[in-house]
């Protein structure tokens, strides 16, 4: 059976960083003083030092726009409509630069499929059409999108990409990963609402994965839904744009779900048996959740909790930026498990090996 690598990861954010300033507007729109103070001391233990957003903040730190347009201020929102037309125009710029990343040079003529992700924006003609005609692939290229799945997606396009490797032996896909979740802050002082904001950034990954043996092996894939626990996660499409809900219960229901089922995760081998851990970094909570789960040494995820201090969660595309940073730093072959969270509340996870030089 053909296996299927991924040969290339490449990343990018928008240029401003807005988390110091985020947080400064998150505070202002909480009136009650006991409550602010709580917002504080929880911000301060989330573990994230910057994140990324195509919005500029303001030099009051009181609003952020976008092209000199004023978008979030103080009691006064966008629409839904208002966020997906930034969501066209920002979107394909940092996909674009992004895919430019991988330098497919010649083999941008030989890509047959694209695979795009997303959960923060929808548009028809979409962004799979767009890279089409940007990157000049051929116009026969297959192309699928993979949406509102949430900070799993990116595991399944890889699950994807590798039935259809091994379908086609001579297939060579390209993954877009692309979340702009900074479109949508919510006008609440709610704080565990305001809590989950301050997790989020927006990022673009991209991948392209063949047949040719070089990269991370794609090797199995495991799936575990939690139906009990779907009111724990939640993303709904309203007026004033999409609704995160995101339960405190999430990080000890996913524990418990990775416990009961490491065998199958693992097909079999001992957490120690793995080297390396690319585990989404949903938050700290999640982190250590998962750590607690597999008896994991602190060390294990020390290149996701870089990730989330460096960038926050980016949906979809961040486990690729942890499978990037693997690929970059690792001088011997080892093997490793990938994963992934989402609503339902569902765990991907997927196992892969990465050759040596």
């Amino acid at each position: 059976m053909t296996t299927a690598y991924v040969n290339r990861i490449a990343s990018g954010v928008p240029p401003h960083q807005v988390h110091d300033a985020f947080v400064h507007f998150a505070r202002l729109m909480i009136g009650d003083p006991r409550k602010r103070a709580i917002f504080e001391h929880m911000a301060k233990r989330g573990q994230i030092d910057q994140r990324w957003s195509f919005l500029l903040p303001s030099d009051d730190r009181m609003s952020a726009s976008i092209g000199g347009k004023e978008f979030y201020a103080l009691k006064t929102f966008p629409t839904t409509g208002e966020r997906m037309r930034q969501y066209e125009t920002a979107a394909l710029a940092l996909a674009g630069q992004t895919v430019a990343k991988l330098e497919l040079g010649r083999l941008a003529n030989k890509i047959t499929h694209v695979i795009v992700t997303s959960c923060t924006g929808f548009s028809a003609p979409g962004l799979d059409l767009q890279l089409v005609q940007r990157f000049g692939l051929n116009s026969s290229v297959e192309r699928t999108i993979i949406g509102f799945m949430g900070c799993y997606a990116a595991i399944n396009a890889l699950k994807l990409a590798r039935h259809i490797v091994r379908s086609a032996p001579g297939a060579k896909v390209l993954i877009v990963s692309i979340e702009l979740c900074t479109l949508h802050f919510q006008l609440t002082d709610d704080l565990e609402q305001l809590l989950v904001f301050l997790l989020f950034a927006d990022g673009c990954a991209a991948a392209l994965v063949s047949a040719e043996a070089e990269g991370l092996a794609l090797e199995r894939f495991y799936s575990a839904l939690l139906p009990e626990t779907a009111g724990q996660m939640a993303w709904h499409i309203g007026d004033g744009g999409f609704d995160m809900m995101l339960s405190g219960r999430v990080p000890a229901s996913l524990g418990a779900a990775l416990r009961s089922q490491s065998s199958q995760i693992l097909a079999g081998a001992a957490p120690a048996d793995i080297d390396l851990w690319a585990v989404h970094p949903g938050g700290k909570s999640v982190l250590d959740a998962v750590e607690a789960a597999f008896g994991l040494p602190p060390a294990a995820l020390d290149t996701s909790r870089r990730i989330l201090r460096m960038f926050g969660n980016m949906s979809s595309a961040t486990v690729l930026f942890v499978l990037k940073a693997f690929l970059e730093e690792r001088e011997r072959e080892a093997n490793g498990c990938a994963m992934a969270f989402g609503p339902g509340l569902t765990v991907e996870t997927m196992l892969f090996r990465i050759a040596g030089p």
